[in-house]
């Protein structure tokens, strides 16, 4: 076990929800050197996973700083060594290429990728995700893609990797680092199998009110920035068109601003969502341009004092609000 210790900025803590970790207290900070089990990971939704199992045992710092876009993020010299000191990195290879380029590259014995813990999909650049048959087919694709080690970078990098945004999958997720944790850290697994089942639980009760509060909507399709909500927009059969692609600062074509404003006619679209970390220009000009409203979905890539709660749960209950209201649910 790795004693030594990195102290968390109190607005970085306070931000990431992890003022509830004994490592953060005053006591521990004090000390200088614990016993914790130290996780590195790579962005929010990780580092909250990381968190919530860890509990009482584990000492979680983030890569991506609150406010920061974490697509966009290189990682410093300082970081670099805060890796190879950890006992294990958390993240989501595809998503932060800096972040997967410095995992690969640092001696740290516990390698978490997420992005093996549940089945990446291909929803295209262009942000259309319908239900049925076309998700279920890239569901089997992506399977395979997994068991060959050979399958080129290209490919990879087209799977979507917003997998938190679904529950479901999120829970899935948070069951394979519930295992890496138990194996990493025996003498604390029965607490981190404990904590697991607990968020498990909690996660299932957010699909089942995702599931009941968008059983019944006026229409099923939802305009967002960029293509972050695949995965939601599939598990609840809804469609989700983005002006933009995966990458959330590419700039749309006319010809794709014009082809969502004749969609929000056909389709009865009312709301354009926009994000918290990344412009809202784009987003709002469409609005303005196809005389709709704008609201903030949010991805929930991290946290800031813009966001709608405090953590993972309040934001996921905020963004049905905003769905369920944008939707016309019944």
């Amino acid at each position: 076990m790795n004693v030594r210790r990195r102290l968390i900025p109190a607005a970085l803590a306070s931000a990431l929800g992890l003022g509830a970790l004994t490592a953060c207290s005053s006591d521990s900070a004090a000390t200088g050197n614990t016993d914790k089990f130290d996780v590195v990971a790579s962005f929010y939704p990780m580092a909250f996973l990381a968190e919530q199992i860890g509990g009482d045992h584990a000492n979680v710092t983030s890569l991506t700083e609150p406010g920061q876009e974490p697509h966009d993020l290189e990682i410093s010299t300082k970081q670099r060594a805060q890796l190879e000191e950890a006992d294990a990195a958390l993240f989501l290879k595809g998503l932060q290429p800096a972040v997967d380029e410095a995992v690969q590259q640092t001696g740290i014995k516990t390698k978490i990728d997420a992005a093996t813990l549940t089945t990446l999909e291909d929803h295209g650049t262009g942000g259309h995700s319908h239900e049925g048959e076309e998700g279920h087919a890239e569901e089997g694709h992506a399977e395979e893609s997994h068991s060959e080690e050979g399958h080129s970078e290209e490919e990879e990098h087209a799977r979507d990797p917003h997998v938190w945004l679904d529950p479901v999958k999120y829970a899935e997720v948070a069951q394979g680092v519930g295992k890496a944790f138990e194996k990493a850290d025996p003498d604390h697994a029965a607490d981190y199998k404990k904590n697991t089942e607990a968020l498990v639980k909690k996660l299932n009760s957010l699909n089942g009110e995702f599931e009941n509060g968008l059983k019944n909507t006026k229409t099923k399709v939802f305009f967002t920035n960029h293509a972050a909500f695949g995965y939601l927009a599939e598990r609840y059969g809804l469609t989700q068109e983005a002006i933009s692609g995966l990458d959330p600062e590419s700039e749309p074509s006319g010809a794709r601003v014009r082809e969502l404003q004749q969609e929000a006619k056909a389709d009865g679209v009312t709301t354009v969502f926009y994000e918290t970390l990344v412009s809202d220009k784009t987003a709002k000009t469409l609005a303005r341009d196809a005389n709709l409203k704008t609201d903030v979905l949010d991805p929930l890539e991290g946290i800031t004092d813009k966001s709608r709660g405090d953590d993972y749960f309040q934001v996921m209950e905020a963004n049905l609000k905003a769905l369920q209201k944008a939707l016309g649910a019944k």
